[in-house]
């Protein structure tokens, strides 16, 4: 049997159309290089304004979605479960929105169900579709919980999210190694503090 994967094992394999990228996107890149003190026509960096308005373009795909409609469908059936549910180092990667610089980090999302729970991976989904947007941090953060608190409605949400902001670390004050984080707390995470301790230490905080 072949081990070359087949055409239904998904876009992992399907090379995708190279977007058109318009005029006024690539001069705009050519006038950044430009401004930087490089020539956007010599060799190396002819290709460079098309490539980066693609880049962009996937970057900032989280645009294009609405992270809630990871959560429309949802299960009863889990067997008289009433704890919580909890997805934890979930890698992302987003943008800042002053300087356009990565934020590279990971993510912890609980919820403590009350009718209905949603498969798993729709979290990270939620995660990713707020992320890949130009973002502030603890906006990121508030948008993730807010979206599960308003269509799941559990008893509890909780997010924490730790990233390095290449804002900090790669310009300004040159520190690299540093960890920003960010929580939200409701409902019963909020609240209650026996709640919030427990769903803090299933986090590893």
């Amino acid at each position: 049997m072949s081990d070359l994967p087949s055409p239904d094992d998904g876009d992992l394999i399907r090379p995708q159309p190279k977007i058109a990228v318009p005029d006024d996107v690539s001069d705009a890149v050519r006038t950044l290089i430009r401004w930087a003190g490089d020539d956007p026509e010599r060799e190396g960096l002819l290709d460079t304004p098309a490539r980066v308005a693609r880049a962009w373009k996937e970057y900032a795909r989280g645009y294009e979605e609405d992270p809630s409609h990871h959560l429309t469908r949802t299960f009863e059936e889990v067997g008289g479960y009433d704890e919580i549910v909890l997805l934890k180092d979930i890698p992302f990667q987003s943008h800042c929105e002053h300087h356009m610089a990565p934020i590279i980090g990971k993510a912890a999302i609980a919820y403590l169900p009350r009718h209905r729970v949603v498969g798993i991976s729709k979290l990270a989904r939620v995660l990713h579709g707020f992320a890949r947007r130009l973002q502030v941090q603890e906006r990121l953060t508030a948008q993730v919980a807010d979206c599960i608190w308003s269509h799941l409605e559990p008893r509890g949400v909780a997010v924490v999210i730790e990233a390095s902001h290449a804002c900090m670390s790669a310009r300004g004050v040159n520190t690299p190694g540093v960890l920003m984080t960010t929580s939200r707390m409701m409902g019963c995470f909020r609240d209650d503090e026996r709640s919030r301790k427990e769903v803090l230490a299933l986090m590893g905080y």
